[in-house]
């Protein structure tokens, strides 16, 4: 069971096929993809790396990302994606982690040698051209015969508190990622468009997999990245996009379609699906999304360590809004897909009765083999067959999952358990707030006190008494904010997540 071979299968039956684009210029047909791919399997085999080696990969969205994606599987190779982002120290340290031996690379990412490595490869440059130049005969190549717990990904986490971990994700893993798409996620044919504006490296990339083995285009921006208006006319050229997003995503893909006045029939011109996941979305962002763009999304919850693959809140929750728990469901994350099963228990793992709190668990062919070289985690967070979350919700009746924090972000004030979400929730309806984070700030009286982090809508100017008033009128007095910082933006890291550790550091730093 390797990857490689669903891009040799697509070489056989529709090797004439467009399968890339870099904007709306074809890169490579199927059979192009595949003989690039084989060719740099050859030059690795040739240069001395095993089969379980590591390789790379950390560049900005480029073309070539799923040609050397493929080929080191088709190597038998792992691959270690990393954000474009990360500071070069931090990628010296996962080199030496993941133990690397090359690196795939762009020079605005990496200008200069990364430490550790035995190669270092531009993709832009000749001597990454000559890498791809051989043309192996398809009718004889055949990909090295990875076992299906074969590691095929070495996913590090965000890293937001301490070192990142290394999630060892297996061809079975990605496998079962792929084949879930089609049955919880969207149908896709072969003329369908898969664009990569979020990272390669995260969720964004792994559904190249679905998208490969149904035929389908693959459209990298020429930008690299993301543009709202790049991506509505790639849309408009090509035919309806579907791609992942995180939640500042969605929100700058909706207000771009705001100012343009465009309807959700205007919408649908550019885009089939939008997938989002990976961070928080507010209830009243996705009721805007929805107003403004139409039924174009799909909500998936999982982890690094259960790669896509945890609940989906499908295209038909999302619009049902005749439901008498429409609201509530669209504040969920869904149901359970199809290969997984959820739970949610106490601290010592039983399960909780409907509607109760506690630690969110996943079993399933989707959650990872473990941690790379640290056992200790692994043992904690991969117990009985179940994938400890570390995510905190509660089940209702019809199993729709409600997240309500990281079990890291949950605070207690006075004894009293409060769930940051719930309060940025309601803030975030109040009238001139753009983006909200709640934290626990440290209080010599009560343990911890909720402060409110929130950043203003343009021109707007909202204060701390108008926002305790709103509070007020909407959630019990002891989860409202004892204190409001009005800030210019909030910390993030590379896939747009809140840093609440910044916050909570910056609120220690004032207490200290």
């Amino acid at each position: 069971m390797n990857l490689a071979q669903l891009l040799l299968r697509q070489a056989r039956v529709a090797g004439d096929r467009i399968a890339i684009l870099e904007g709306t210029q074809p890169w490579a047909t199927h059979a192009q993809w595949a003989q690039r791919s084989a060719s740099l399997a050859q030059h690795f085999q040739a240069a001395g790396l095993q089969a379980g080696d590591r390789v790379l990969l950390f560049m900005r969205n480029h073309p070539r990302y799923l040609e050397v994606l493929w080929a080191a599987w088709w190597a038998g190779l792992v691959v270690v994606p990393v954000n474009a982002k990360l500071h070069p120290t931090e990628v010296a340290w996962i080199v030496e982690n993941a133990q690397a031996r090359w690196a795939f690379v762009t020079s605005d990412v990496a200008p200069d040698p990364i430490a550790g490595l035995e190669r270092q490869v531009d993709v832009e440059s000749p001597e990454a051209a000559a890498l791809f130049m051989g043309r192996p005969d398809l009718a004889d190549a055949v990909p090295w015969p990875s076992r299906p717990d074969d590691t095929a990904w070495l996913f590090y986490t965000s890293g937001t508190t301490g070192r990142p971990k290394g999630v060892m994700l297996t061809h079975r893993n990605l496998m079962t990622m792929g084949l879930t798409y089609f049955v919880d996620v969207d149908p896709v044919g072969p003329g369908d468009a898969m664009v990569y504006a979020a990272p390669m490296s995260h969720g964004c990339g792994l559904y190249a997999i679905p998208h490969l083995m149904a035929g389908a285009r693959h459209v990298v921006p020429a930008s690299g990245g993301v543009d709202p208006a790049e991506l509505f006319a790639l849309g408009r050229a090509l035919g309806p996009l579907s791609t992942f997003a995180a939640p500042t995503i969605v929100k700058r893909l909706v207000e771009h379609a705001e100012a343009q006045g465009l309807t959700p029939d205007g919408c649908s011109a550019s885009f089939k699906t939008v997938v989002y996941g990976g961070a928080p979305m507010y209830l009243e962002d996705i009721r805007r999304a929805l107003r403004v763009m139409g039924p174009r999304f799909v909500q998936i919850y999982g982890q690094g360590e259960t790669p896509m693959v945890g609940t989906v809140l499908s295209r038909v929750h999302l619009m049902d809004a005749a439901h008498p728990r429409h609201l509530a469901r669209l504040a969920s994350v869904g149901t359970a897909q199809a290969p997984v099963e959820i739970r949610v228990v106490d601290e010592r793992g039983r399960a909780l009765p409907t509607g109760e709190i506690g630690e969110v668990l996943v079993r399933g062919d989707s959650v990872m083999a473990g941690y790379w070289r640290n056992p200790q985690a692994s043992a904690q967070a991969l117990r009985d067959g179940w994938l400890w979350t570390g995510d905190v919700g509660c089940l209702d009746a019809d199993g729709f999952l409600t997240l309500k924090d990281r079990s890291k972000d949950l605070l207690i004030s006075g004894g009293a358990n409060i769930y940051p979400r719930e309060v940025e929730e309601v803030l975030l309806t109040a009238a001139g707030v753009a983006e909200v984070a709640v934290v626990g700030g440290p209080d010599p009286e009560w343990g911890e006190v909720v402060v409110a982090f929130v950043v203003a809508k343009a021109g707007a100017a909202p204060t701390a008494d108008a926002l305790d008033a709103h509070c007020l009128e909407r959630i019990a007095r002891f989860k409202r904010p004892k204190r409001y910082v009005f800030v210019p933006e909030l910390p993030k890291n590379h896939y747009g997540k809140v840093l609440k550790t910044a916050l909570r550091a910056q609120l220690q730093g004032q207490a200290a």
